[in-house]
């Protein structure tokens, strides 16, 4: 099955967060493609990777890169599929600098900004889950699946702190 996600980053450290964002997509049965490629060490490479996700069918980006960050952005300048960012706290301004470099987008070239680290990388998962699930009812079916044990799970931990 052709991936229909291209999970993007600007380094092999950044692998263990980005490997989040693919849990999620295996949760919810979504093929995906995991790979390195630098805005900056390697630019022909990622805009490469870009057209080849086009032709290949990927209907969502997630880019995940630290410090400078432009990873997200520079992919985004080279595709109109939509563009998930995942800032990286593998700076010395734990990641804060990712987060403005991924969110301070131009307009006209947008890049939708999760949180920074693992947390973002989960919720790229989703956010590219959610805009699959609008033609393909069977992620919608997923994703409202998801959303129900999250809400059961919270209620069976709401009971137990009750008991205590």
């Amino acid at each position: 099955m052709k991936p229909k996600v291209l999970i993007v980053m600007g380094s092999d450290s950044d692998l263990p967060v980005m490997e989040e964002a693919g849990k999620i997509l295996e949760e919810f049965n979504i093929p995906y493609e995991m790979t390195v490629s630098s805005a900056h060490r390697t630019p022909e490479r990622t805009v490469k990777l870009v057209r080849d996700a086009e032709k290949n069918g990927a209907e969502v980006i997630i880019a995940g890169a630290g410090a400078a960050a432009h990873l997200a952005g520079v992919i985004a300048s080279h595709t109109v599929l939509p563009v998930i960012g995942v800032p990286i706290d593998s700076s010395p301004l734990k990641g804060v600098d990712a987060l403005y470099s991924t969110v301070q987008m131009p307009p006209g070239i947008p890049v939708a900004a999760m949180a920074i680290g693992k947390a973002g990388a989960k919720n790229a998962g989703i956010f590219a889950a959610q805009i699959l699930s609008i033609k393909d009812p069977i992620i919608a079916s997923i994703l409202k699946d998801h959303r129900k044990k999250m809400a059961s799970d919270v209620l069976k931990k709401a009971k137990k702190v009750e008991r205590a």
